[in-house]
């Protein structure tokens, strides 16, 4: 049987405030106690840096909490807010993909749903998508258009080299590094359109150059990405 994982309690509010390491300890400080604010975390990193912050940013919400080490979250570091995110939601075989501007969540472009997919070229089609609308409005950060899906740019860039995309596939980033999509789907009646846009994809690729970087979302450092659905 599986040892369980240790819990670390955070105690804003009781007899003793702190971080205490077992359920029992975090009791006796809190019954009893009118008010008591507390909240266990994965770790003890997470549960220190909680404890240094107010108690309503933890309590009643399901915040992320990653379980990699200091030392490895140090190596990946924190994600570029100044970019863009991509992601794309798989049922059965339909698919549908959407980007994001990663630092406030904004919608850029919502694709789908497309029959006889996969979730790689889901992938695949949302990071072209976004270069494509990068290079087409200057590589600046976006900022909302009234009554459109799509979005202005400020004349300010990104980085010298434009906004980064963040997609949590790997091969789907091999996909377009290399200008075509490996897929061993097979094209159907019903998945048509969607090879079309492959196609159109890869076309893009080989046409045109891009001075964005194709960066690999860290799930496990970071959470979800911004982009994601919420249907896990």
């Amino acid at each position: 049987m599986a040892k369980p994982k240790p819990k670390y309690y955070v105690v804003w509010k009781g007899k003793e405030t702190g971080i205490f390491e077992s359920w029992d300890k975090c009791r006796i400080q809190i019954d009893g106690f009118a008010g008591a604010k507390y909240k266990s975390f994965k770790t003890k990193q997470a549960a220190e840096s909680a404890f240094n912050k107010s108690p309503k940013d933890f309590i009643g919400k399901n915040t992320f909490e990653s379980e990699l080490t200091s030392e490895q979250l140090g190596k990946i570091g924190k994600p570029i807010l100044e970019s863009l995110s991509v992601d794309a939601a798989f049922d059965g075989d339909v698919m549908e993909y959407k980007g994001v501007y990663t630092k406030t969540r904004l919608e850029l472009f919502k694709m789908g749903p497309f029959e006889g997919a996969t979730n790689n070229i889901g992938e695949f089609l949302a990071i072209v998508h976004a270069l494509a609308l990068l290079k087409k409005q200057g590589n600046g950060p976006p900022t909302p258009k009234r009554g459109a899906l799509y979005t202005q740019v400020s004349p300010l860039r990104g980085d010298k080299g434009g906004l980064p995309v963040y997609s949590d596939s790997i091969t789907a980033i091999h996909w377009v590094k290399t200008h075509k999509a490996n897929t061993k789907l097979k094209a159907t009646s019903e998945n048509k359109s969607l090879f079309y846009l492959i196609q159109r994809a890869e076309k893009w690729l080989k046409e045109n150059k891009y001075p964005n970087r194709l960066l690999k979302w860290e799930t496990k450092a970071w959470g979800e990405n911004p982009a994601d659905f919420g249907r896990k």
